[in-house]
């Protein structure tokens, strides 16, 4: 007989939080000062009035007010155009 118990090892275990990326305040909501409209990954919005963006590409408002999506033609430095996703809160 074995001296030992033959045991499985155990790999598929371990899992990651989800990153609760999207956007959170949709056009016509209020924002208040500081609250998050858009958790992302890159720029795919790009801010816009009374909206910064943080050190991970989240946007969020600065002032008051209600926010809105709208897009706009976007010239790159090679001369194409892409069009763009800007935030704003008025």
């Amino acid at each position: 007989m074995a001296t030992k118990k033959a045991a499985g090892s155990a790999k598929n275990l371990t899992d990651s939080n989800p990153q609760y990326l999207g956007v959170k305040l949709y056009a016509g909501e209020k924002a208040k000062k500081g609250s998050i409209i858009i958790r992302q990954r890159g720029t795919k919005f790009i801010a816009g009035k009374n909206v910064a963006t943080g050190k991970d590409h989240t946007l969020y408002a600065v002032e008051e007010g209600l926010v809105s999506f709208k897009q706009i033609r976007k010239i790159r430095f090679d001369g194409t155009t892409v069009a763009r996703k800007v935030v704003d809160v008025k």
